[in-house]
């Protein structure tokens, strides 16, 4: 198909102006419209069911779609589109149409061009619908030679990409939701789930290996044992509980309270989440960018990451990042802290679960 692509300047006002735009309660559309004809309806929708509907236009749209991110303000789905026709097929399933420059396709071909010619220890990228672009960070570790040569390759992306610095550095967040312990140090409980009807809980797959046996407490008892590990790559792990006594599917508030768990969600960006550790117990903060590849200082790379500016510190890995009542993603890694700040990324919860074959209790 042939796109109607936007001149540089038209594109720059669609990506830098478009929280201007939302907030004055118009969108790129409204502002620019010539059609007579009356528009559908918007959907006021909830951040799962935006991610939902994003998951359906996306497989509607093929190679128009251009990603799409949540107002969270309006509650609204924000889906980029590249022509008209896009637009319209956007409009009448409920989301907002926003015309950008690249599709998802011309921004996928970036990765590919960042992870052969730039996998650089203390890096990573995301593609950022509202800015149209996949956003590449380096740490603080990333210099000299390391940092001309990234320097390079995101100038030859051209307006496909950006570069920005952290003051932190990218580690997997382990000291070794609440606190779990093993052999190789402390992290926390991400999402209580069951596995061909038994209980087991899900983590992060970096925190330890399978047949490792985790502990609610330094040094007491098991409470049960890893049966599957995958780290890198991915980041995500699954312990069976010994017994077969039934766990809520609830997430600790650190506040004598807890949140009741009843699904999972894709993540989408914009999204409200908030995140529950055994180190720093609960943040608040918003999904910035979506399959995000992270080359952590050790050398492990891990894909298909969710990027946040909730904080976080050691200790929290695997802990539970949720929206409402739905489980989104276990804490991998990131830089900062929280007090400072920092990137966070995680490993999306649907597809451990479907990896794993397990489902929320």
């Amino acid at each position: 198909m042939k796109h109607r692509r936007i001149p540089t300047r038209r594109a720059a006002i669609a990506g830098g102006a478009a929280a201007a735009l939302l907030g004055a309660g118009l969108t790129f559309q409204t502002a620019n419209a010539s059609e007579d004809a009356p528009r559908p309806a918007v959907k006021t929708l909830s951040a799962p069911a935006a991610g939902n509907l994003a998951a359906a236009l996306d497989r509607t749209l093929g190679g128009d779609a251009a990603g799409a991110y949540y107002d969270a303000e309006a509650k609204a789905l924000v889906v980029n589109v590249v022509d008209e026709a896009a637009a319209r097929s956007v409009r009448e399933a409920g989301g907002r149409a926003r015309l950008v420059e690249h599709t998802l396709a011309e921004l996928t071909s970036a990765r590919q061009t960042l992870k052969s010619r730039a996998t650089i220890p203390g890096t990573s990228w995301a593609v950022d619908p509202v800015s149209n672009k996949v956003v590449v960070t380096a740490d603080r570790t990333v210099k000299g030679a390391d940092w001309k040569k990234l320097d390079q390759v995101v100038k030859g992306l051209g307006s496909r990409a950006e570069l920005k610095r952290t003051a932190g550095e990218f580690t997997p967040f382990l000291a070794g939701g609440d606190a779990i312990h093993s052999g190789g140090g402390r992290c926390s409980l991400g999402f209580n789930v069951v596995k061909d009807g038994a209980p087991h809980f899900i983590t992060a797959g970096h925190c330890g290996e399978s047949g490792s046996e985790w502990s609610d407490a330094r040094g007491g008892a098991a409470i049960g044992t890893m049966v599957d590990s995958q780290f890198p790559g991915n980041d995500f792990a699954l312990v069976k509980y010994a017994g077969d006594t039934a766990h809520p599917s609830e997430v600790n508030l650190y506040d004598g309270s807890a949140q009741a768990i009843t699904k999972a969600a894709e993540a989408t960006v914009g999204m409200k989440v908030t995140r529950s550790g055994s180190t720093t117990q609960v943040h608040q903060g918003e999904v910035t960018g979506l399959n995000a590849t992270v080359n952590y200082g050790s050398g492990q790379v891990v894909e298909g990451l969710i990027q946040t500016n909730v904080c976080a510190e050691p200790g929290d890995s695997g802990g539970s990042l949720f929206s409402g009542d739905a489980a989104v993603g276990l804490t991998s890694g990131g830089s900062g802290d929280c007090a400072s700040g920092g990137e966070t990324f995680f490993q999306p919860v649907t597809e451990a679960l479907s990896t794993l074959g397990a489902q929320i209790g």
